[in-house]
């Protein structure tokens, strides 16, 4: 009995030892296949101190995540001194999500290095929100730290050079504005775009031009003008901050108050010429009235005339006109 127990013992160990190589040769074979595959990841990871591990390059095959972007912009993030630590920093994961959601990874982390430099807070997170919003961030980091001039109006939006306004004494001055701003990372999302810029500096200008007593003061100070809007705080609910407003051109267009006021006399002489037709058209009528009043008066007279011989004609035959000259 105790060689068939052996013999079962030693048969049951074969079988674990067996299987145990078995699941050690395929765990080989996959660490083998994965260092083949994402070796050169993780060991340029490693060696920048990015701590990106081999099963989530793994993983990221899996979820089809593009794992040279995460790990270069993660090895990114850490030579720049970002923080990537698991707890609260740039992980792995999160940059992941980032991806899988559609964002541009290089480019936050281009963005936030970048504020990180200016000295501008700028998180992950809010990073994050701004790309997938579908703003440039990194575009909006560089305004931030360089300000960018905007044309008012913009040709390539409107198709005009210039923005035409009209002064109390009636003349026309057409102006181009230059408007300087700045980023504000704190409203970009949600904030209005660089259109409602435009169109509220538009709108104050003309405003301003339109209020000034005569263009001859506008021409004289510019900078009242652009001072004016400027302390209106256009940029309000903005994605932007006014730096300043500046006036590159301006030039002196027609004068439209006088081309109204001779229009006004024109529209005024034809009026008058219609009332003084109608009032000749009346005459006429009147005239022609009066005329036609006369002949009937002449066949009225006419007919009473005609009246006197039949009287004396029946005063013979009813003998009334002899007696009457008799008596």
């Amino acid at each position: 009995m105790w060689p068939l127990l052996l013999a079962q013992t030693l048969t049951t160990w074969t079988i674990v030892t067996w299987t145990l190589i078995a699941l050690l040769v395929m765990v080989t074979l996959v660490f083998v296949a994965s260092f083949i595959a994402f070796g050169a990841l993780w060991i340029q990871a490693s060696a920048a101190s990015a701590r990106v591990s081999m099963s989530s390059l793994v993983g990221m095959y899996f979820r089809q995540v593009r794992a040279p972007i995460i790990v270069n912009a993660k090895i990114m993030a850490a030579q720049a001194g970002l923080d990537i630590s698991s707890r609260n920093g740039i992980t792995t994961q999160r940059l992941e999500a980032h991806y899988l959601a559609g964002g541009n990874v290089m480019s936050v982390i281009q963005a936030i290095i970048a504020a990180q430099r200016a000295g501008i807070d700028l998180d992950f997170d809010r990073a994050a929100a701004i790309d997938l919003a579908g703003r440039d961030v990194l575009d909006a980091v560089r305004t931030s730290v360089q300000p960018k001039v905007i044309d008012c109006p913009d040709p390539r939006r409107s198709g005009k050079a210039t923005l035409s306004a009209i002064a109390k004494d009636g003349v026309e001055l057409r102006v181009r504005t230059r408007v300087t701003v700045r980023t504000n990372l704190e409203q970009l999302i949600g904030g209005a775009t660089e259109e409602t810029i435009i169109a509220r500096v538009g709108e104050s200008i003309i405003s301003s031009i339109g209020s000034s007593d005569s263009h001859q003061k506008v021409l004289e100070n510019p900078d009242l003008i652009s001072r004016t809007v400027l302390r209106r705080g256009l940029d309000a609910q903005t994605a932007f901050q006014i730096v300043s407003i500046d006036i590159a051109d301006i030039d002196v267009g027609d004068n439209i108050g006088a081309r109204l006021r001779a229009d006004q006399a024109e529209a005024d002489v034809r009026v008058a010429r219609a009332r003084a037709e109608g009032r000749r058209a009346e005459a006429i009528a009147m005239e022609q009235e009066n005329r036609a009043k006369v002949v009937e008066n002449r066949a009225n007279l006419v007919l009473a005339e005609a009246e006197v011989p039949r009287a004396m004609a029946n005063a013979f035959r009813q003998g009334n006109l002899g007696s009457t000259t008799g008596g």
